[in-house]
């Protein structure tokens, strides 16, 4: 299957990585491969891009994208919660750039048998990685109401997560829930009234399952210090978001790369000895245009923030 995908932030993306042409720069989800062509345009024949991405259709799409490109192109199946790992097999010490671009994409989307999409019937699947044993059917299933509230409610951001849990478990005690119709069924009828509401009702518990499907949130929040690490000074960490788990995640440890300080602050002079290892260049997200939006639906919630190593 051949995919269309429009890369969101394009270009505040590559102003923001701010590329050398001799560099090594990394795009950690690598999807169709939009923004790392962009990146390639920047760099000349000694220039780096190392794609990553543990989905294998999207390897495969990618791989084929990028394949008339003049630069040294590494394409690696694998999640980006093992970036240490990656540079050391491909015998890089430190890079110029990371890129993120984070969350389900739109060719994953598209893909109606990969089971994200709540408007298309397919079994429930989500897993980027298809290797992974933890599917959406098994979370729909096997895990406890409490649990399933936990995660639509946290994840989800979801008001109706205890209504959406409790009927998910009285549903399944009549036959397993094993398709997506299914699943928006259920969430359609445990929301009280639709009306004035926006969006779609079942858009809030299919991000949380997705999420926990994934360990997102986990993978996120424990790559950020390390890629920073692996950053030449001057380097840039650039990663778009689309909800605002993420962002607070982000926001969060950029802040402390910053301000690392965990003196209390009575205190004359800082004893706690931790220095910090990065500048923060976007001190408010960078959002898209009206313009993106209106060709790509998709960018209506990014949010691009960037450091610095220093």
């Amino acid at each position: 299957m051949e995919f269309k995908h429009i890369p969101v932030l394009l270009n505040e993306c590559i102003e923001g990585l701010n590329i050398k042409s001799d560099g090594v720069y990394v795009d950690c989800t690598l999807g169709s491969g939009g923004h790392s062509m962009k990146i390639c345009e920047k760099l000349n024949k000694i220039g780096t891009l190392i794609g990553i991405d543990q989905d294998e259709d999207a390897i495969s799409t990618a791989s084929k994208n990028l394949e008339g490109v003049k630069n040294r192109l590494y394409v690696v199946r694998d999640n980006y919660s093992h970036i240490e790992k990656i540079l050391n097999g491909l015998n890089f010490g430190t890079v110029d750039g990371f890129l993120l671009d984070i969350g389900v994409s739109s060719y994953q989307l598209d893909s109606a048998e990969r089971g994200f999409s709540y408007m298309k019937d397919a079994p429930l699947d989500m897993r980027m990685d298809r290797g992974n044993d933890l599917t959406a059917e098994k979370v729909v299933n096997e895990y406890s109401e409490h649990k399933l509230f936990e995660i639509i409610k946290e994840y989800g951001e979801e008001r109706y997560a205890k209504r959406i849990a409790n009927l998910i478990v009285s549903e399944r005690e009549k036959s397993r829930v094993e398709t997506t119709l299914q699943l928006v069924d259920i969430i359609d009828r445990a929301i009280p009234s639709k009306k004035g509401s926006k969006g779609h009702p079942a858009k809030r518990t299919f991000q949380a399952i997705r999420i926990e499907v994934n360990g997102e949130l986990e993978v996120l929040q424990n790559s950020i210090e390390k890629m920073v690490d692996r950053l030449n000074y001057g380097g840039r960490l650039c990663i778009i978001t689309f909800h605002s788990l993420e962002d607070r995640i982000v926001k969060h440890i950029f802040k402390g790369l910053e301000n690392p300080c965990i003196c209390p602050p009575r205190l004359p002079i800082c004893g706690c000895g931790r220095k910090q290892k990065a500048k923060i260049i976007t001190n408010k997200p960078i959002i898209s245009s009206n313009e993106e939006i209106k060709v790509n639906k998709r960018a209506t919630s990014a949010k691009l923030r960037i450091v610095e190593k220093i």
